[in-house]
């Protein structure tokens, strides 16, 4: 793990290339269920072929200067679908609608028909992978359990919060594996705590708890509002509605979009306890920004958060985004952070 203050990292996910993916056909959602047709390639080179994007993936990060990277989430159609449709008990073949978290439209996602069980790892492998091939720390990233638990229609458990702790059991089995596999870092991604508060404050904390126990790593809890491409941000309101319950998660990092909806970051006082991944890249702006407005950005958050206790990152994945884009902001982020650490001394 980085030393210095600022270390820099990434959320999650990387642009993949247009010869592994349709990307027009990704454009279009944020799949819950399985979308194989996304990917270019015949089954029996796929798997080569993923490795070989997840190297270019790699080097992109290390090039740029990111202390802490991860695998860029290569090998998924999204954040979450690829976890969740592998465990027992869900049916992601004959799916179910629901309203998406933008509130506008139906999407498929899996429903769930019988005990929520974890086989087999699912991320196992591309830990090993990414642990082979960086000598840098190392970051992998699961869906949190109570986001899981509202990307799936309940047709077996009594209530949402017994399935988001069957969710969280299986995350948990999965994140001890991945720390024996050598990850250095394991981030749940709950992006839904800020679409439903009310429901959130109910069991979300006792969720996440219970899917990071036993894990003795750095462990981040990441929320946004949505991917950039797929939320305007002029559709993204100015604040969250489930921040301050996360200082009570056992979670060390609390990760937040803040650039593209210019978070008022007086937010981060409720978060004492915790170090704060804060987003310093607008993944809605299609220009790279310069070293200067990304080293004022931190210098914002520096007013709430210690430099030993903040560390940049950019809003959210970052797979939407043309890969020349993505390289060039993570590049003016991680100068951004080497001035600042100069300044700071």
């Amino acid at each position: 793990m980085p030393t210095h203050v600022l270390p820099t990292t990434v959320v999650g996910s990387y642009p993949q290339p247009e010869w592994l993916v349709d990307r027009a056909m990704l454009s279009k959602s944020v799949p819950r269920t399985r979308m194989h047709a996304m990917w270019r390639l015949p089954a029996e080179h796929l798997e080569q072929a993923q490795d070989d994007a997840t190297i270019v993936a790699i080097r992109d990060m290390e090039r740029a200067g990111i202390d802490i990277v991860t695998d860029g989430e290569i090998r998924r159609e999204s954040y979450s679908n690829r976890f969740a449709t592998a465990l027992e008990g869900i049916d992601a073949d004959n799916p179910a609608m629901i309203t998406a978290r933008t509130g506008n439209t139906q999407t498929p996602v899996p429903r769930v028909v019988g005990p929520v069980k974890r086989r087999q790892p699912v991320e196992l492998r591309d830990m090993e992978f990414l642990r082979r091939n960086t000598d840098r720390a190392a970051k992998i990233t699961l869906p949190g359990p109570f986001t899981m638990s509202q990307q799936a229609k309940n047709e077996f458990y009594k209530d949402d919060e017994e399935l988001a702790m069957a969710f969280a059991e299986a995350v948990n089995a999965e994140a001890l594996d991945l720390q024996k596999a050598g990850a250095d870092v394991i981030q749940l991604d709950e992006p839904w705590v800020r679409n439903n508060p009310e429901l959130a404050r109910r069991y979300a904390v006792k969720a996440i708890n219970r899917a990071l126990k036993g894990v003795t790593v750095p462990t981040v809890v990441h929320l946004c509002f949505g991917y950039a491409a797929v939320v305007p941000g002029s559709n993204k309101p100015a604040g969250y509605s489930f921040l301050a319950e996360l200082d009570d998660t056992i979670a060390d990092q609390i990760s937040i979009e803040a650039a593209q909806p210019k978070l008022d970051l007086g937010v981060l006082q409720d978060l004492s306890s915790k170090k704060i991944m804060l987003g310093v890249l607008d993944l809605g702006d299609p220009n790279i920004e310069s070293v200067e407005i990304v080293m004022d950005r931190i210098r914002n958050g520096l007013k709430y958060v210690a430099a030993d206790r903040l560390i940049p990152a950019p809003d959210c994945g970052m797979k939407y985004m043309p890969r020349a884009t993505a390289f060039g902001k993570l590049k003016a982020m991680c100068e951004a952070a080497a001035n600042l650490r100069a300044e700071i001394g």
